[in-house]
């Protein structure tokens, strides 16, 4: 069994040993159920936003958990390797279909960042919502332009700007003149 296969086996073990059944976990958490089945039977360490509500719903605290699971030394993520990108990126209940979240660091535990490389879709037909979770983020356009609504302020950045601002204000972001755009996402969560 390798290291990954143990962190979820510890995260299954820490539930059971407090007798807490998977639906208990969602309704305490507020995670969907099937998510919680996947996390328990993938190799992928939850994000670091998972790992806070996971490790509130156990009564533990975020540190402490990450110490349980935590993988040691550097992760690298390879480019062939990334697979299919999700819609979600765990900060929000609700999918954004528009966009397409690579994680580049889900098997690191004990991390306070969440780095992404995210795909966004032409969005001319999306309805938009604002979202805030606590903590940072920090975008670079890699390839294209995008819009990003942050409070009442719409930003328009272009390949090689970046953005950096503190996500408990409400913000959003769309591709720029309708086009897709590619974007390297760090979010910060604080422990």
């Amino acid at each position: 069994m390798n290291d990954e296969k143990n962190m979820m086996e510890k995260i299954r073990q820490m539930r059971e040993s407090k007798n807490i059944s998977l639906e208990e976990l969602a309704e305490r958490s507020g995670l969907a159920l099937d998510k919680l089945k996947c996390i328990e039977k993938t190799t992928r360490l939850p994000s670091l936003w998972t790992s806070s509500k996971i490790a509130a719903a156990l009564d533990m605290k975020l540190e402490d958990f990450l110490k349980e699971i935590e993988g040691g030394g550097p992760v690298i993520s390879r480019k062939n390797d990334r697979g299919v990108g999700e819609n979600n990126t765990n900060y929000s209940n609700r999918p954004k279909k528009h966009m397409h979240y690579y994680a580049l660091s889900e098997s690191k535990g004990g991390r306070h960042m969440e780095p992404f490389i995210i795909d966004v879709d032409r969005s001319a037909d999306v309805d938009f919502v604002l979202s805030t979770h606590e903590g940072e983020e920090f975008i670079y356009v890699l390839d294209g332009s995008v819009d990003i609504t942050y409070g009442n302020n719409l930003y328009h950045l272009e390949e090689g700007d970046c953005i950096y601002y503190d996500s408990v204000v409400e913000h959003q972001m769309r591709a720029g003149n309708n086009r897709k755009a590619k974007i390297l996402a760090v979010v910060y969560l604080p422990v």
